[in-house]
């Protein structure tokens, strides 16, 4: 299944199973597994392994992913955002600056590489020190190629209840983020039909 980091840091807030939504950054160890677990999708860009975390790069990744959840809402619109943010969304104008000055944090420069017995190719290299900055930038990065590219137009909210996941669409019929979800929405729908049978009401189609 294919993964991009600005979906993952999205997800770090999820419904978890019995009516409460789990906040995966609520605390510095929480952001260091989360880190931990990208390791692969952030090969090239970030020396996990010399990034420690601390609270004042726990409270800025946090703020880089309610701007992310505030563009995803924006990406869409006009169907409601994820329950989650609905009474608390960062104004959009505000998240894409935010967002774009996150990712301007870490200069990146191209250099061209050319073998003698190869093709010339360029590769971006960074001068930047510090992983903690180079963490927020290729997060930040990767969250406008997402928005940028073709996988915005598939980005959907979960409309189960209770979810507050966003997720990609895989195929044209999909309303749910996974089948636990869809299992929910369905049992939701069959017990709103039953009750509106009882109550003599229209029965919902």
């Amino acid at each position: 299944m294919a993964r991009w980091p600005a979906l993952e840091l999205a997800s770090t807030v999820r419904h978890e199973g019995d009516g409460g939504v789990v906040d995966d950054l609520a605390s510095v160890e929480g952001v260091t597994r989360w880190v931990e677990a990208q390791a692969e999708s952030l090969s090239g860009q970030v020396r996990i392994r010399e990034l420690s975390v601390d609270e004042a790069l726990r409270s800025e990744i946090v703020a880089l992913r309610q701007a992310v959840r505030a563009l995803f809402a924006r990406a869409v619109s006009p169907a409601p955002p994820s329950p989650a943010d609905a009474r608390r969304l960062m104004p959009a104008e505000e998240a894409l600056s935010y967002l774009n000055s996150v990712a301007a944090r870490e200069s990146v420069v191209p250099q061209l590489d050319w073998p003698s017995d190869g093709t010339p190719a360029v590769r971006l290299v960074s001068a930047e020190g510090d992983p903690a900055v180079r963490l927020l930038a290729a997060l930040a990065r990767a969250a406008v190629d997402f928005l940028s590219g073709p996988h915005r137009d598939r980005l959907r909210a979960c409309s189960a209840p209770r979810c507050v996941r966003y997720f990609v669409k895989s195929h044209g019929r999909q309303e749910w983020c996974k089948p636990s979800c869809g299992n929910r929405a369905r049992a939701a729908r069959h017990y709103q039909r039953q009750r509106q049978a009882s109550d003599g009401g229209p029965a919902a189609s």
